[in-house]
């Protein structure tokens, strides 16, 4: 059944999130050509027909129907546009001191780097924002990158990882935190990668098999069998449903469950992964009320769902504002926009070494999917987390040497600079027709691989 309230939160949220990074990383366009003297003929907010705007010396400001984005238009920039001279060969520049063709290659070049680069800034801003003015963390942090609940027979119990190890390395990275792991395991599907874990003072080496399920855009830490610990109090419920074993047992709003069978849970995720191994078994549960505990009581879980519950629902774990002074904030922003970088260069280099599949990326409907979950978790940090990362990749693919992209934009103009003449338009002609076609046909493939991981396909799959 489709939740249309979910549907129209994820329209609303794509269309503000594209459309904000896209007209950010066009203004960049915009500011550097008229910096430069090129003339500007059109700055829209949207494609397709125009809706309204106004005229200002030689650019229209304009928004239009379709509110994906946006565009600059500069006099010279399409091919077609440097024939329209009189007599002006294929190669030769037209008699226009605003066409973007009668400025130097390196103000080209400028004019090219500028969108990518407001990208950059964007990110690097909203990031500086997030950390400065909100920050939110656990009323208690976790400072560690400790391991709350392993579940029995996964690939981390395999891997002879056990509850309350503390991650030391994981892959590539050093002190990683829980993201970092994550992350790590997303870059290698299906390998084997090597850990190291403290435990009783001991540290232990230890490897994983990252499953192939990593690939998917649903992948989860808890699919390793990796419960993480990253807050600290014990559940606390904010609601007992009527009729369930949790309500038979006793359990009453305002409780909190300081342990199961001996096992201490901070989140409910980890808890239920317990009751899931466990396939309905009694427990014993020991609840604080007023922060006094109460004697033991037997529970037996029932099938609700498709998996075993107790029937109560779980108060969010609290957390808290913890701005940061302005110098730590850059220097916070600076960090993630770094790793971050890092990480979608990794990934591109993970294309061609074959180490990344191609299933992974994710086109518009994927983007929307994130951008819709974000936009309804009630928390800040997810919300600026993907509009900085989303921001960042815009900018670092747009950079990529590829025809149509300003990155190929700019080799183009590198490889004029080193012979001193221009390539003739007809090969360019030939090399955007080639570009557009492959762009197209990368599309499509994108758009398919949204489409089949889409919930109603995924649960059609064995």
């Amino acid at each position: 059944m489709i939740d249309f309230h979910h549907l129209l939160v994820t329209i609303a949220a794509f269309i503000v999130l594209i459309g904000v990074m896209v007209v950010v990383h066009e203004f960049g366009h915009f500011v550097v050509a008229k910096l430069c003297g090129v003339r500007v003929e059109a700055f829209s907010f949207g494609f397709g027909p125009r809706l309204f705007g106004y005229k200002h010396g030689d650019t229209d400001y304009k928004v239009c129907l379709l509110p994906l984005g946006g565009y600059v238009k500069m006099t010279g920039e399409a091919p077609e546009q440097n024939l329209e001279t009189p007599g002006a060969g294929p190669t030769e520049l037209p008699d226009d001191p605003g066409s973007l063709l009668s400025h130097p290659r390196w103000q080209r070049m400028l004019i090219g780097f500028a969108g990518p680069f407001a990208n950059f800034v964007l990110a690097f801003a909203l990031m500086v924002f997030y950390f400065y003015f909100i920050n939110e963390v656990p009323l208690v942090e976790v400072k560690t990158t400790t391991v709350e609940w392993v579940v029995p027979g996964s690939a981390a119990a395999q891997a002879g990882l056990e509850p309350d190890d503390v991650v030391l390395h994981f892959d590539k990275a050093d002190n990683p935190d829980w993201e970092v792991v994550y992350e790590r395991l997303k870059f290698n599907a299906n390998q084997v990668v090597p850990f190291t874990v403290e435990r009783g003072g001991k540290t232990l080496n230890l490897f994983l098999r990252v499953p192939a399920e990593a690939k998917s855009d649903d992948f989860n830490l808890s699919d390793t069998g990796i419960l993480p610990e990253v807050v600290s109090g014990p559940i606390r419920v904010q609601e007992v449903m009527p009729g369930t074993p949790a309500e038979q047992a006793g359990f009453r709003a305002g409780d909190a469950i300081q342990s199961v069978d001996g096992h201490r849970f901070h989140l409910v995720q980890a808890l239920l992964a317990y009751m899931q191994a466990g396939q309905g078994k009694p427990m014993s549960v020991v609840l604080l009320r007023n922060s006094v505990p109460l004697p033991p009581i037997a529970v037996q879980p029932a099938k609700m769902d498709s998996g075993w519950r107790l029937g109560f629902v779980a108060a969010a774990p609290p957390y808290r504002n913890n701005p940061l002074p302005l110098d730590r904030a850059v220097a916070m922003s600076g960090a993630f926009c770094s790793a971050k970088s890092l990480l979608v260069l990794e990934f591109i280099e993970g294309l061609f070494s074959h180490k990344v599949s191609v299933t992974q990326i994710s086109g518009p409907l994927g983007i929307a999917r994130v951008a819709g979950d974000a936009a309804e978790i009630n928390d800040w940090s997810s919300k600026f987390d993907l509009a900085a990362a989303i921001s960042l990749n815009l900018g670092i693919v747009n950079l990529l040497p590829f025809p149509i992209l300003d990155g190929g934009m700019i080799f183009i103009l590198l490889i004029e600079s080193v012979r001193r003449r221009d390539i003739s338009i007809d090969v360019k002609e030939r090399i955007f027709q080639a570009a557009f076609v492959v762009i197209v046909a990368f599309f499509a493939f994108v758009i398919f691989n949204d489409v089949s991981k889409l919930p109603i396909f995924t649960h059609l799959k064995p």
